[in-house]
C-alpha cells in the first residue's frame, strides 16, 4: 500500500514513513492511493471477528488492509496491546447505547482522557514506540488542540521511548478540566505551550513548523493531530465496530452523526464508506463555527478570522479551519492534487474562501458520498443535554449534544438506525451540565481535584518563530 499528498506531489511513501512524516513535502495530507474495498464475505469476517474475538482483532484486521510494511505478528501484538478492557473499561471498547427509536449513542469516551481521542491516541503512542526503536530514532511532537487532542496524546506518550510532545493550545480557550489534565502533567518529555489566540492559530503555527523542511528535518518534527494519517485510519475501525453492533445482516445501512470542527473523525467515516461500509448518510454536527456545515450546505468554504471564532460551551469545535476538509475535497475533485493545490495553498491563504457551488461535482458530496450537515447553539445544547437526561437518564457532554440535536433533524427512515459518536464524558464540561441539568456531572475517581494540581505550562504569543525556538531550547538536532 502506497500514500500519495492531497497536492499532487510525486512521491509515494509507505505506512511507517508518513507515520513519522506528518504532512506531505508539499504540504498536503496524505492517503492511500486507492481505498481497500470489502466485500460481502470480508464484511462477514470482520463482523465474526469482533463478536468472536474483540474490538483488537477488528482493528488488526482493518489495519493490515493499509499497512504492509509491519510485519503482521507486530501489528496484531501492537493492536492488542492498545485495546483492551483495563485500558477502555470494557471488552466492547465502543459499546453502543440505545437513547431512542432508531436513534444510538457508540460509547467512545471510556479511554484514560475520557474523550474520543483516546481511540487513536493509544495506537499512536504504541505505533511510534514500536517504529522509532526499530530505527532507533527520536521523535519530536508537536501538535495543537483545542481540547481533547492534547491531552489524549500527552497521556499516550508519557514515559514513551524516544518521544517528546510539544503541544500548543488557545490560551484560556479550554475548559477548566481540559486545561488541568494537559498542565498537571510533569513528565520531562512532554510540554504545553498556551499559545494567545485561537485554535486556528495553534494549527497554523503546526502548519508552518512542517512546512519548513529543513527544520522539521533537523528536529525530527511528526505530528499527532489528524492531519497524521495514522490517527484517522485507527478511528476507521470504529465505524465498523457501530454498524457491526447495529444490524445483524450486512445488507442492512446505518447512518452517522458526527460533531465536528477538524473534520477527521468525520473523515474516517467517509474512508469507511468509501471501503464499502453501507453507511447510508454522514451528518456533520457543527457549533456556532458552522463553516462546514455553510459548505454542505451552499458549497462555499469560508475560513473564519480569529476575532470571528466564536468562543462556545462546545470547545474542542471551536475551529474554522478544518484540516482534514482538504482529504474529502481531493475525492470530491476525482482526486485531482492540482486542483485540491489551487484551493488550499493558493486560494484559502489569499482569500480565504473558495466556491464549488457551480461545479457539477458538488452535488456528488451528497449524492455520491452521502453527507449532510446541521448546526446546533448554546440554547440547543442546554435543552438537549436536559431533554435527554429527563427522558432517559443520560447525561451527555456539550460536543455529543450538539450530535444529537441535528442527528434527530437528519434521522428519516426509523428502519435505518442513526449512531451518534460521543466525543466526550461530562465531567470534562462541568460548567455547561451544572447550567442545563442544575447539577455537577459524576468525576471518576482518578480525577478528584484535577483543578487544584501545579500546572506546568509556557504561554506565548502566536509566534511560530518563538515555538521553534523553544523546541530548539528542549531537544538536540537529529544526526
Amino acid at each position: 500500500m502506497l500514500y500519495v499528498s492531497t497536492r499532487g506531489h510525486a512521491d509515494r511513501k509507505r505506512f511507517c514513513d508518513i507515520l513519522l512524516e506528518g504532512l506531505a513535502p508539499d504540504g498536503g495530507l496524505y492517503l492511500p492511493e486507492q481505498y481497500p474495498k470489502i466485500s460481502d464475505a470480508t464484511l462477514t469476517k470482520l463482523r465474526k471477528a469482533y463478536h468472536e474475538q474483540g474490538y483488537a482483532e477488528l482493528a488488526f484486521q482493518i489495519l493490515s488492509l493499509y499497512i504492509d510494511d509491519i510485519p503482521a505478528a507486530d501489528l496484531k501484538a501492537i493492536c492488542a496491546k492498545t485495546y483492551t478492557a483495563e485500558v477502555f473499561g470494557t471488552g466492547e471498547i465502543v459499546p453502543l447505547r440505545h437513547l431512542e427509536d432508531g436513534l444510538w449513542l457508540e460509547a467512545l469516551s471510556n479511554g484514560p482522557t475520557l474523550a474520543f481521542k483516546d481511540m487513536a491516541m493509544q495506537l499512536l503512542g504504541n505505533l511510534f514506540e514500536y517504529e522509532l526503536n526499530r530505527r532507533g530514532e527520536e521523535l519530536n511532537i508537536l501538535g495543537a488542540t483545542s481540547g481533547d487532542t492534547g491531552s489524549a496524546a500527552e497521556y499516550a506518550m508519557r514515559g514513551k521511548q524516544g518521544v517528546r510532545v510539544f503541544m500548543t493550545s488557545p490560551h484560556g480557550r479550554m475548559s477548566a478540566f481540559q486545561q488541568a489534565q494537559m498542565f498537571s502533567l510533569q513528565d520531562e518529555n512532554i510540554h504545553n505551550i498556551a499559545i494567545e489566540g485561537v485554535f486556528d492559530d495553534c494549527q497554523d503555527i503546526v502548519k508552518a513548523v512542517s512546512n519548513d523542511l529543513e527544520f522539521k528535518r533537523k528536529y525530527k518534527i511528526g505530528t499527532v493531530n489528524s492531519i497524521n494519517w495514522a490517527r484517522l485510519l485507527a478511528q476507521v475501525v470504529y465505524y465498523f465496530a457501530g454498524y457491526i453492533q447495529a444490524t445483524e445482516t450486512n445488507n442492512q445501512k446505518v447512518s452517522f452523526t458526527v460533531p465536528s470542527g477538524n473534520f477527521g473523525n468525520v473523515c474516517a467515516g467517509h474512508v469507511a464508506r468509501q471501503m464499502g461500509l453501507p453507511i447510508d448518510k454522514l451528518v456533520v454536527a457543527t457549533n456556532e463555527n458552522d463553516v462546514l456545515d455553510e459548505f454542505f450546505r451552499t458549497g462555499a468554504y469560508r475560513v473564519r478570522a480569529a476575532a470571528d471564532t466564536h468562543e462556545t460551551s462546545s470547545p474542542s469545535m471551536d475551529i474554522s479551519k478544518a484540516s482534514n476538509f482538504e482529504r474529502f475535497i481531493f475525492d470530491l475533485l476525482g482526486r485531482n492534487g492540482q486542483r485540491t493545490n489551487a484551493l488550499f495553498a493558493k486560494a484559502l491563504p489569499a482569500y480565504g474562501r473558495f466556491d464549488l457551488s457551480a461545479e457539477p461535482l458538488f452535488a456528488d458530496a451528497a449524492s455520491k458520498y452521502g453527507f449532510a450537515s446541521g448546526k446546533s447553539t448554546h440554547a440547543d445544547r442546554l435543552a438537549t443535554i436536559k431533554d435527554t437526561f429527563e427522558r432517559y437518564g443520560v447525561t451527555i457532554d456539550t460536543h455529543t449534544a450538539d450530535g444529537v440535536k441535528v442527528a434527530r433533524e437528519h434521522h428519516g427512515d426509523a428502519s435505518v438506525p442513526m449512531i451518534v459518536l460521543e466525543t466526550a464524558l461530562p465531567i470534562k464540561f462541568a460548567e455547561t451540565i451544572v447550567e442545563a441539568l442544575g447539577h455537577a456531572p459524576e468525576r471518576p475517581a482518578k480525577f478528584a481535584g484535577i483543578e487544584d494540581l501545579p500546572k506546568r505550562v509556557q504561554v506565548m504569543p502566536a509566534n511560530v518563530q518563538l515555538v521553534k525556538q523553544y523546541i530548539e531550547r528542549h531537544c538536540a538536532p537529529a544526526n
